[in-house]
């Protein structure tokens, strides 16, 4: 038996401010989600109209939604949709977060965008898991309304209505998307430099 010991060390690399910091972000959607939809169903009753702004292109109503996106699965048995909009993108939400604070080669806007898309998904998750009625919209938005085109999402008048959560997901996912190809190009460059 040899007396040599192995040494060991604890990098608390998890838990870095760079890591830590753009979390707030998830955070801040998290609660201005949830305010909003407070303060819409308390102040507007259910389909009724809060305000119009620049005409009618952009609407403050008061919609449930016990679908996901487009009202996708709204019909759908209490069983399916519980299991389908709640327990999946939660599992989703934490393997996310739990990738998110493993990985060391995210870039900075590659950290926020995440956490913007991970706010986003709590936030309506919330609503899932504690609003019977499903996930409160309340953003109504004129669309093209182009009768003749091809593509049926161009022939609506009107966009479907969305909350803030779903906003921060957009958004923050089109900035992911941009960085991963930003991110590709750089490395293509080098590869190709060497």
């Amino acid at each position: 038996m040899s007396d040599a010991t192995i040494e060991v060390q604890f990098k608390p690399k998890y838990f870095t401010a760079k890591k830590l910091l753009p979390l707030l972000l998830a955070l801040a959607v998290i609660i201005v989600d949830q305010v909003t939809k407070i303060l819409i169903t308390e102040n507007i009753p259910l389909y009724g109209l809060g305000g119009s702004f620049f005409g009618d292109f952009l609407r403050i109503i008061h919609v449930n939604n016990p679908g996901i996106a487009f009202s996708i699965g709204q019909g759908w048995s209490i069983a399916v949709r519980s299991i389908l909009f709640r327990a999946i993108p939660l599992i989703v939400l934490i393997v996310v977060l739990g990738v998110y604070m493993r990985n060391d080669d995210f870039s900075s806007l590659q950290r926020w965008s995440i956490s913007g898309i991970a706010g986003g998904g709590f936030g309506n998750l919330i609503d899932r898991f504690f609003r019977t009625e499903g996930v409160v919209d309340f953003i109504d938005v004129k669309w093209f309304g182009i009768e003749k085109s091809p593509f049926k999402f161009l022939r609506w008048e009107r966009w479907p209505t969305f909350n803030i959560a779903d906003a921060a997901v957009v958004v923050c996912g089109i900035l992911l998307i941009i960085s991963f190809v930003i991110t590709m190009k750089k490395t293509q460059n080098k590869g190709g430099a060497e």
